[in-house]
Order: structure tokens, then sequence, then C-alpha cells
């Protein structure tokens, strides 16, 4: 069983040297644009040089978030800091878009990729996809439960990390819309706003059903290296030096069998909301997760801030060397120091002395040359070559060992690790089809109507098969949806794709690399869906490369990115539909209400009386906004696309029928809705 590593957050650099300095393996944080936490300090260009610096020297790893989405526009300012990185030296990236994986690749092909939790892959199929195309290491959603661990590292043979401690979202990564929905401010490209911190009520105002306890589970990391876990992480990067001093030093007592009262009794006051949570882990889902951050965990934090700062308040022998010291007549006095891979070499000015009252000694050279205090090396080994009869003074020694060290660092930050390519960002005009198609969504089947067109539906996987075997009579195209929330399903999910593959179905509709795994095991061809994020013209062909019949661009982009998306793979826009805000595996409505008693028909209701419907299906809930968005009489603002997506989650049938009947007229709604994001330039 290999020792996992601990990794730490860093949103600036005062958190890098409380990580290091208390021991931590690897160190994450990222640039000033690109990166899922752009509201913590992060680093510019001196800044990120010098972090990188200081964890190299020290033998920490360090890897980088990109883990955002990315506009086309954006791609110049994106390669020029993937190149800095690759040139400073940095281990690894952590990505959530497939187009910006696809830029790293081509720039420097040795560096390794880290597919983010933002991914949202879940299953081991999906892990191996991802090692496919190119990744080492995924990061295994929140929501997992310790089964589930053990289970993707007997099924996959790609590195696993695992969060330790930190906050908890609601929703899966990388599927949460509410941030921008609500305010504007994109978790999917690092302005998070927490509106699920806020109140929201179940069918009525009042309450935080929304807000879970942070995760600890520092007490079970034997497990979790014995399940196959290669990467502790702490999650963090808003949060201060002390709390990362904490939680770095918390793991790594856990890791090494001690327990320090003192410590894990800090990490619960430095922060916490009501408590910490190990509930996915354990299978205890319910309302003990829940949580909020009260006045009372506010002032337990205050105390303890002092006495934690001392835990990284002095550099810490991290990095053993070898020396061996040179005493010869007519030659200056050498030495040379080693430290891992590298070797350096210091002479004196001058060839050394005669010796008058006292000749150099052994143990004394020795004892001098180990006091490396003050720096992050420790002596290891010692050897001394030494003709009698000469003197080197104290000085002297002192300062060999210091410039040898001062020449190791130069050596092990200065090292080139990497080719860096220069690469070119174009992007070829898409040109759509002459006839746009009409593709609908349905959440039941029963909700069809009767007498309705469309090129393509899409059907829930467990639509009954009488009901399949009418629809695939009925349209062109009938396409089955797998959701992102595959988790435990993988086996019977594949199993149903085969019985409706035998029914005649032959399209997939796909919303992440989980659901493309299993089309292709099935044997089906698939269509990219919502949940993929597509957000750019490289991510369109990075899915166009896996055989995507076609996509469907970001609900996040603005009107006028869609229609500028380049590539030839065939592109939709989703034109009506109640944007998912959040898909979570622990049901909010359960707070409150037992399945029974909800019936399916559930709401949650915010601080304005603003609605949203809650749906449960394959053991997940799925969280609507309050009003759909609708551009049914606005299509000529999203122009160069093959598709038109109508996506139906709460409607009947005779709402349905209204709809597209509104389609085709190009009128005005006459009930609630939203122009979504297509004009809002979410940050």
């Amino acid at each position: 069983m290999k020792t996992p590593e601990i990794l730490a957050p860093a949103g600036g650099f005062d958190s890098v040297k409380a990580a290091v300095r208390c021991s931590a393996d690897a160190v994450y944080f990222g640039g000033k644009s690109f990166n899922a936490r752009r509201n913590a300090a992060n680093f510019d260009g001196g800044e990120l040089k010098e972090a990188i610096d200081y964890c190299r020297e020290r033998g920490v790893k360090v890897y980088i978030t990109l883990n955002t989405l990315v506009k086309d526009r954006e791609f110049e300012a994106l390669c020029g800091e993937i190149k800095e990185v690759c040139r400073l030296g940095a281990d690894a990236f952590i990505i959530q878009d497939p187009g910006v994986a696809s830029a790293v690749r081509e720039i420097c092909p040795d560096i390794r990729l880290h597919a983010s939790t933002q991914m949202t892959v879940n299953t081991p199929s999906g892990m191996n996809l991802l090692r496919n195309l190119g990744f080492s290491r995924t990061v295994l959603p929140r929501e997992f439960s310790r089964e589930e661990i053990i289970n993707a590292a007997a099924n996959t043979d790609i590195e696993l990390e695992a969060f330790v401690h930190g906050a908890l979202c609601m929703c899966l990564s990388g599927q949460c819309l509410m941030s921008s929905v609500i305010g504007g401010r994109s978790g999917n490209r690092g302005l998070c706003a927490q509106p699920c911190r806020l109140p929201f009520g179940i069918n009525r105002q009042g309450g935080c059903n929304l807000s879970l306890k942070d995760l600890s589970l520092t007490d079970k990391i034997g497990e979790l290296a014995e399940a196959g876990v290669c990467s502790l992480k702490i999650e963090g990067r808003m949060k201060r030096p002390e709390y990362v001093a904490a939680a770095v030093t918390a793991c790594k007592n856990s890791r090494d069998g001690i327990y320090d009262d003192s410590v894990n009794s800090a990490l619960g006051s430095v922060f916490s909301r009501s408590g910490f949570t190990s509930g996915y882990y354990d299978g205890k889902i319910g309302r003990d997760m829940f949580g909020v951050r009260t006045k009372d965990d506010v002032v337990s934090a205050s105390k303890v801030l002092g006495e934690l700062s001392h835990l990284y308040e002095n550099e810490r022998p991290l990095l053993p060397v070898d020396m061996k010291f040179t005493l010869k007549s007519g030659v200056p006095a050498s030495l040379e120091a080693k430290c891992g891979k590298f070797t350096v070499s210091v002479s004196s000015d001058a060839a050394p002395a005669a010796a008058v009252n006292r000749e150099a000694d052994e143990e004394d050279i020795s004892s001098r040359l180990s006091k490396c205090g003050g720096t992050q090396y420790y002596a290891r080994k010692i050897g001394c070559v030494i003709e009698p009869g000469l003197y080197i003074s104290a000085s002297e020694i002192n300062s060999l060992r210091r410039r040898a060290l001062e020449a190791l660092n130069e050596k092990i930050k200065n090292e080139v690790k990497y080719t860096v390519n220069d690469i070119k960002i174009t992007v070829k005009p898409h040109i759509a089809s002459d006839k746009k198609q009409l593709h609908l969504r349905f959440s039941d089947h029963k909700t069809i109507p009767a007498g309705i067109y469309a090129d393509r539906i899409i059907i829930p996987l467990d639509t009954p098969d009488e009901a399949v075997r009418s629809l695939i009579g009925r349209f062109p195209q009938t396409a089955v949806e797998i959701p992102v929330c595959v988790f435990s399903n993988e086996e019977k999910f594949l199993k149903r794709l085969l019985e409706l593959k035998n029914l005649g179905v032959s399209l997939v509709s796909a919303g992440n690399l989980d659901g493309v795994a299993l089309a292709q095991k099935a044997g089906m061809r698939f269509a990219s869906g919502f949940g993929m994020n597509l957000f750019n013209t490289r991510a369109v062909e990075e899915i166009e490369k896996l055989g995507a019949a076609d996509c469907l661009a970001s609900a996040e982009l603005l009107a006028d990115e869609i229609s500028r998306l380049g590539g030839g793979l065939p592109r939709g826009v989703l034109i009506y539909g109640r944007l998912p805000l959040m898909v979570t595996r622990n049901c909010p409505v359960k707070n409150e209400l037992s399945c029974e008693k909800c019936g399916r028909q559930s709401e949650l209701v915010d601080r304005t009386g603003a609605r949203f419907p809650v749906r449960c299906k394959y053991g997940f809930s799925f969280i609507y906004n309050s009003v759909p968005v609708c551009m049914t009489d606005r299509l000529a603002d999203i122009k160069n696309t093959d598709f038109d997506l109508l996506y139906f989650t709460v409607e009947n049938s005779e709402e349905i029928k209204k709809i597209i009947d509104g389609y085709h007229s190009g009128s005005v709604p006459d009930y609630g809705f939203t122009r979504g994001l297509y004009y809002r330039n979410v940050l």
C-alpha cells in the first residue's frame, strides 16, 4: 500500500508557506484568471514564480488549477499562462474544460493532467476514458461512499484523488448553474456566489435546506489509503493560512498514526458550519449533513488563530542532503552537496593554510556542516577527506555549507523540466446545415403530446419497452438520456442500454464522459447533451474526436458566443426549458418531508418567494429554475446552429403542446419566463 500524498490548498503565498512548513506533499493554487477560486488572492506572474520556486526548492509538488470553462476569446491569454507555468516547472494542471486539456497537451505534452471534480466523472468507465484522453489522475466526487471509492480503485488504473476536508457543495461539481442564473456569477467560471448558503424552505419560505456542513475524513485516512486513494485533498483556497496549517497537520498526524486532540480541536474551531460531516463517505445521507456558519463558529475561530500560526512560523528541515568535504594542500577546500538527483560543488577562494595551533578536525567540520538550521535541508551523510597539518576557519566552513545549499536551491528551481511549444489559436467558422432540426427532450414519455413532429426526441432511460417501440416508429430519431449522476448504477444503466439497442434505439444523449463511455460500451452512437458544458471551439472539436453525432452548446454562453463557435460538428442550443440548477445526492426535501408525503411534487422557496421545482430520479434530486428559459420568439438571435432543443421537465402534455406551437409560430410567450444567460455576460 502506497502512502498517499497530502495535497493542500493555497489562495496566497502565506498559505503556500503554511502548507509546506506543515509537511504537505503537494500544493494546488491558481493564477489570477483561469481557476475555480477567482476570488482568492491567487498569483500573478511574479508571485506565481515565487510560489512555484518555493515549493520546488523544498521538494513539494505544485498542481496549477485551470479548472474553469474558457471562452474562445480567452484562449490566447490562457495559452500564455500555460506556457509560463510549464516553463516554471509545475508538476500538473487540474482541468475541467476538454478544450483547455487539448491546449495543454499541444503546448506541453509531458506535463501531467489531473481531471477536476468539475468534470463530473463518477464511474470507472468514465475514469478509464479520461485515462485514454491523457489524464493521469481524476479527482473523485465528494459524494462518493467508501464502497464507491473501493470500486473505482479496483476497476481503473488512473490515480484517484479524494477530498478529505473542507466545504461540501450541495450540487454535483460541474453541474451547478444556480449562482449563474440567480446572481450572474458562474461557479463553472470560478466566481460562485454561494447562493446555496442562503435560506431555502421546503414548499414555503424559511430554512437553509441547501447548506451542507463541511466534510472531514481526517480520521479515515488509513481507510482511504487502503481503498487505493493516492492523494488526500484539502479544500480551502479561500480560507486563511491558519486553516491550511491545521488541516495539513491533522491529515499528517492521522496518516502517521498520531492523535493530537489539540490540533483536531483547533481544526474544528478554525472553520466549520456547526461541526463536520462524513455522511457521503459513510453512506449516511440525511438531515444531519446540513449546517450553517453561526456566530459561535466565528467566535470559536478567533480564539485559535494565534496558536495555529505557530505551526508554520519556522522553516522545517524537509530535504536530506549528503555532503562530501575535501581539504588538501595546494588546492582550495571544496564541498560537494547532493540532494536527490541534484549535485553541486563549491570551493574556497584560496588554498588552505598550514595549521599553527590547531589542525582541521573531521568531527568539528562534520558538526559545522550539519548545522542547516533556517533552511529546508538537513544533513544526512557527511564524508570528509582531510590531509593532516592543514587549517580552515569555522567561518569558511559555514560559508561553504551556505553557498552549497544556495547552489542547490538554484539548480533545483532552474531545472528545465519540459519542452514548451507555441500553438496557433484559430477558429474555423461553423457552417450550419440548411434545414434546422427540432429536438424535444421529455422527462416522462407520458407527457409527449399527440400530433407533434420533431427530428429527434430524447426520452428517459427507464421508458417502458412498449412506449419505446411506439416512439421509434413515430419519430425519425429516438435517443435515450443518460443522466450525469450514474454513480453506482453503471452496470444497471449498461444493461438497460443493451436492451434499448435491441429495441432499435441507436443514439444516447450523454451529459458527461460517463454517458459517453457507457454508449461506447453498448456499441451505440452518442450526442453530447446537457451537462457536458461545451464552452469553446476546442471543446467541441474534442467531443467530435470521441465520435459525437452532435453537441449542445453551454447554456452559460452568450447568444453571440454560441453563434461564433467554430468547428464542423453539428451543434444546437437550448431554446426552451427550465434549467437544472442543481443535481444533488442529498435530497433537500427529505429534511422536512418523506418521499411519500412529497409525492415528487415539492418545491424550494427562496427568500424572495421564488419557487424552484424539485424532482427525484435515479437516487438523485434535480432542482429546476423557478421559470423556464424561452427564446422561441428570438430564434434569429442565435445563429449558425443546426438544431433547437426544447427541454421539458415539469410541464404536462397540454403545456408542452402549447410551447411547441409557440415555437413554430414565433409568438411572444404569455407565461413567466427568462431569457436565461444569453444576453447577461455571466462573469
